[in-house]
């Protein structure tokens, strides 16, 4: 029995911030950042809130790599509000941290009160960034600060009810945040394509995102005013976030989350320097034996145009595609180009290949892992 859920309202397009006109909410919270406020995104909500006398508070504490701390603190905040919806307005981090909040606020009421007495406020998503899909996914990653360690978490509660996919507030995103997202946005793809609980209706969904992300993202790199490319990896990315919250994800994601916390890496950047390494592992290819998800690795290679008919060249190739991709985009291929000093990272080795065991994304890896594969995948890309 195959299972696919696809529950969030998706609205694409310039205008897509209209919907807000829409809301039946008298009150309402904005959870953001600072950088939001400050370039005049959060505004855009705000007036269209304004001129339809709706009461509205802003929440604009979020961090990148977001604390239990700040999801605490947005707790409270939340219910001491009460408001009737929630817009989360920013990159990953905004969202997945308003997530949690969402997530911790209906399960500290469950132990008070019964569940049918719970009004779950109405929860609108606004990603300005392409690349975590967490506006439609049901999973948030919260940074464990005195663990150095990041929690991710799953619940259907947290899945947004509205997503709302305008590429205009994606202009003024840097180039290196273009190139980590966008790099996310892949490895979203390449891992749902061959996670153990992939489906038919999940890996359409990879696929196409795939496609468009292989097609699209050096060109946003490139021009990021080009809005018709903008919207473009907007989509992919949600499409990706929809396979992804189906199908689950594998060990780059893991291994990315444990680095992130132990070094304060982009999540999507942690991510690009693992794949070419996690493809060969996965695909067979680092033993020199593809197995069924490297020809799936080779079918994929093919389905964005390399040019080999051998599935096991076509990985190769792939695997140096991903390699290539990450140096147009200006992503280091190892870990001590960023800095990152040796001797402190090789002590911190063993327990992140810990942590990346007992991530849940592990779960659904389409290859067996151990402490040892670990290890070396985390010396590999030093």
């Amino acid at each position: 029995m195959e299972h696919f859920v696809l529950s969030t309202e998706i609205i694409s397009g310039e205008d897509s911030l209209e919907y807000l006109k829409s809301l039946e909410a008298k009150t309402l919270c904005i959870v953001t950042d600072k950088i939001m406020i400050q370039i005049g995104a959060v505004r855009r909500i705000t007036d269209i809130l304004e001129a339809m006398n709706v009461t509205y508070k802003i929440f604009d504490s979020v961090e990148a790599n977001p604390s239990l701390e700040t999801v605490y603190t947005g707790l409270y905040y939340i219910m001491e509000n009460r408001p009737g919806a929630l817009i989360a307005i920013g990159g990953g981090s905004v969202i997945d941290a308003a997530k949690a909040m969402i997530y911790f606020c209906i399960k500290t009421k469950e132990m008070l009160i019964d569940k049918s007495r719970i009004d779950k406020p109405k929860f609108i998503a606004i990603p300005t960034t392409s690349g975590t899909g967490s506006e439609v996914t049901s999973y948030s990653v919260i940074t464990d600060n005195k663990c150095r360690r990041k929690v991710p978490l799953s619940d259907k509660i947290m899945l947004p009810d509205v997503a709302l996919l305008d590429p205009m507030l994606t202009i003024s995103v840097p180039q290196n945040v273009t190139a980590d997202t966008g790099m996310d946005v892949i490895t979203h793809a390449l891992e749902a394509c061959v996670s153990t609980q992939r489906t038919l209706l999940s890996t359409m969904y990879a696929e196409k995102a795939l496609k468009i992300a292989f097609e699209t993202l050096l060109k946003v790199y490139n021009d990021g005013k080009n809005i018709n490319a903008r919207g473009r990896m907007h989509e992919a990315s949600c499409m990706a976030g929809v396979s992804f919250t189906n199908a689950g994800l594998g060990i780059n994601h893991s291994l990315a989350h444990t680095l992130g916390a132990h070094f304060h890496l982009s999540h999507g950047r942690a991510n690009a320097i693992l794949l070419p390494k996690v493809v060969a592992y996965n695909s067979g290819l680092m033993d020199r034996k593809l197995d069924a998800y490297g020809e799936i690795y080779g079918k994929i290679a093919i389905d964005i145009g390399i040019q080999v008919t051998n599935l096991e060249e076509a990985v190769k190739a792939f695997v140096m595609l991903l390699e290539r991709f990450n140096e147009m985009l200006g992503i280091p291929l190892k870990l001590r180009d960023m800095g990152i000093e040796r001797d402190i990272y090789f002590e911190a080795v063993p327990q992140m290949a810990q942590d990346a065991l007992k991530d849940m994304c592990t779960l659904s890896n389409p290859r067996k892992v151990t402490i040892e594969i670990l290890t070396k995948l985390l010396e590999l890309i030093y």
